[in-house]
Parts: structure tokens; C-alpha cells; sequence
């Protein structure tokens, strides 16, 4: 089922007042609103548009921010979080953890560590190989990861 073309308009829309703004809050009304369709409508079409529902959309763009800052600036790990919209500090090194596979303090040593070597590929090259993969809820990811390490314990134990 294809969608026509004025909602597709009005979805980027949407999409692109995100990405202007990840950092601010973005309930379903809220995006309908700037859509002009109603809030169920809103969240079917763009899932069907863009492949993810609008809330992992705006958590793949507020990792990439907060990776690009922890790769680019000195800013405290608590300063990055809350700039790109994570009211809770714990909330923000859980998540992204679960999204990246490594905490903010380790991926900001990490990236700095390799930093002259990536200055020679294209920025657009490199924020498409770190853009992180949420085709799978991060709650799947975990039930994944612990029926991955119930298998190898019991593994183990034979």
C-alpha cells in the first residue's frame, strides 16, 4: 500500500523539524500537529514511510548528535546529554549503551584514540558507518543478549 504523495510531504515535515531539533521533546501530538493528520494516522504513515516508528527515528538522531559531540569536543559527558535532549544522565550512558555497545566515556577515548586516521574519510562516510542500528527495539536487543547468554551458560554447564 502506497502512501500519496501530500502525506509523505506532510511526514517530512515532521522529520525535518526532528532533525532540527532532536535535543526538544517530540510526543506523537506533537508531530501529528506539524503534520496535520491525527496522531494514529501520523505514527502508521511514518513508520510505513521511513522504516522506524517516529520515537526510535528521534533516538538514532540524538546518538548521532551525542557521538559526533563526544568525538569533536571536550564537553563533560553530563553537558552532551543534556544538549541533545536526555533529561537523565542515567538514562542517556543506558541507552546509549545499549544502541552503540559501548558507554559515552569509552567511545569518546576510542574515537579520539583513532582520530587522525578517520580525518582522511568524508564526515558523511563516517556518520553513516556509525549511525546506529535500530531496526529492533533496545528492548529486543536485551532480550536477545540474555538468551545469547543463557545458551552459553548452559553451554558451559554440559
Amino acid at each position: 500500500m502506497s502512501q500519496s504523495p501530500e502525506l509523505i510531504r506532510r511526514l517530512l515535515r515532521a522529520k525535518d523539524r526532528m532533525d532540527a531539533a532532536s535535543h526538544e521533546a517530540w510526543p506523537i501530538t506533537r508531530l501529528a500537529e506539524v503534520s496535520a493528520v491525527s496522531a494514529a494516522h501520523f505514527a502508521r504513515g511514518f513508520k510505513q514511510a521511513f522504516g522506524l516508528p517516529p520515537h526510535r527515528y528521534l533516538l538514532t538522531r540524538r546518538i548521532e548528535r551525542a557521538v559526533a559531540l563526544l568525538r569533536d569536543t571536550d564537553l563533560p559527558i553530563t553537558e552532551i546529554a543534556f544538549q541533545t535532549g536526555w533529561q537523565s544522565l542515567g538514562t542517556f550512558g543506558r541507552i546509549f549503551r545499549d544502541i552503540t555497545g559501548e558507554n559515552p566515556g569509552s567511545l569518546r577515548a576510542r574515537t579520539q584514540a583513532t582520530a587522525p586516521a578517520q580525518q582522511a574519510v568524508p564526515e558523511c562516510v563516517l556518520r553513516a558507518l556509525q549511525r546506529p542500528d535500530l531496526n529492533s527495539a533496545v528492548s529486543e536487543k536485551r532480550r536477545q543478549q540474555g538468551l545469547e547468554k543463557m545458551a552459553a551458560q548452559t553451554k558451559e554447564a554440559l
